[in-house]
């Protein structure tokens, strides 16, 4: 996320900070109501949340208990290249 609000910020003065702001108000929907996101894929645990403004999808698990971001990922690259890291 650091080096996406950077790279926004090189573009544009204060668009790294729009970007961080869509970020948490994504982080903040998905707190509201996190069963509301789909399942990114049948058979994987990882809900869905595509950020608006920026070409961003915010891919987390729920429980009862815990909601963990397992990753900010750009939604134009290979999807799912964030699962082996």
């Amino acid at each position: 996320m650091t080096a996406a609000a950077m790279w926004y910020e090189s573009k544009r003065l204060g668009l790294g900070a729009e970007y961080l702001a869509a970020i948490d108000e994504a982080f903040e929907r998905i707190v509201e109501g996190p069963l509301a996101w789909p399942v990114w894929q049948p058979g994987r645990p990882y809900r869905r949340y595509v950020v608006r403004r920026f070409p961003f999808v915010v891919f987390f698990t729920a429980s009862a208990d815990a909601i963990t971001v397992m990753a900010v990922a750009h939604a134009k690259r290979r999807p799912g290249y964030w699962l082996d890291r």
